[in-house]
């Protein structure tokens, strides 16, 4: 076949223009295969590792076992006794707060006392030593300082009255931290008011504790109770009823 002869190769040129456009369109069918089914696998791989990271991250928020759940007002997720977050400081001060009332309530009303006549109730008047020497004029008292929101001054001596009577070393030093806690610390609810003088005196005695760690303070808290709260109790209704009560009883007898 004369290779210059124009059909042949028209024919020829054809035949092969076929073959390499439909090996393109093989190829690139091949090479979309190639490049979509991976990055469709890849996606389907993606989307299982951000489940199980999802998964991991809500396992481990959850409470491990034997702590104590939180609640939905925790501040934190901090569960070591070391952490130093405010959450930890709030709920310190509950539990002293709730240790504090725990506290109050194991001390009774009032002294057990027979019941005044009108000739004490009336020396009362006379003097502030006369009315704090008799069971009976500390329950009326203390009742009163209950209405004023100042019934830890009254506590707070009859806590230091009854330290004074221990002669046991370790009975003392119980006691004497008891009202350390109860009165003198500024976490407690009870604290009564000192100066800075008594208050470093207070800290020092601490160091070796005995009867007489609070009396500074004690004379304190009795002056105070004097010049503020006992003439507002000459002057109220607890005192006046006494007296009414106590006078009528004496006419009728």
């Amino acid at each position: 076949m004369p290779f210059y002869d124009l059909s042949v190769w028209r024919q020829y040129l054809f035949s092969f223009r076929t073959q390499s456009t439909n090996t393109e369109d093989e190829n690139e069918d091949t090479t979309a295969q190639l490049f979509f089914k991976p990055m469709g696998s890849e996606r389907m791989e993606m989307r299982k590792r951000q489940a199980s990271v999802t998964q991991e991250t809500a396992s481990s928020v959850q409470p491990q076992p034997g702590i104590e759940n939180r609640g939905s007002n925790a501040c934190c997720f901090c569960w070591c006794c070391c952490c130093s977050c405010s959450c930890l400081t709030v709920r310190n001060q509950d539990e002293r707060a709730a240790s504090h009332e725990l506290r109050t309530d194991a001390i009774p009303n009032c002294e057990e006392s027979s019941t005044p006549t009108l000739e004490e109730v009336s020396a009362w008047s006379q003097s502030f030593d006369k009315l704090m020497r008799t069971p009976a004029g500390r329950n009326a008292f203390r009742e009163f300082l209950r209405t004023e929101f100042s019934e830890e001054n009254m506590l707070f001596w009859l806590a230091c009255e009854d330290l004074k009577q221990e002669s046991n070393k370790a009975i003392i030093q119980e006691k004497a931290r008891l009202i350390y806690e109860d009165y003198i610390s500024i976490l407690s609810p009870k604290e009564v008011s000192l100066d800075s003088r008594v208050r470093e005196l207070i800290n020092r005695n601490m160091l070796e504790p005995s009867e007489h760690s609070f009396d500074e303070a004690q004379l304190q808290i009795y002056m105070l109770m004097l010049r503020d709260s006992y003439p507002r109790f000459m002057n109220s209704a607890i005192y006046r009823d006494l007296v009414e009560s106590l006078s009528q009883k004496s006419a009728e007898s």
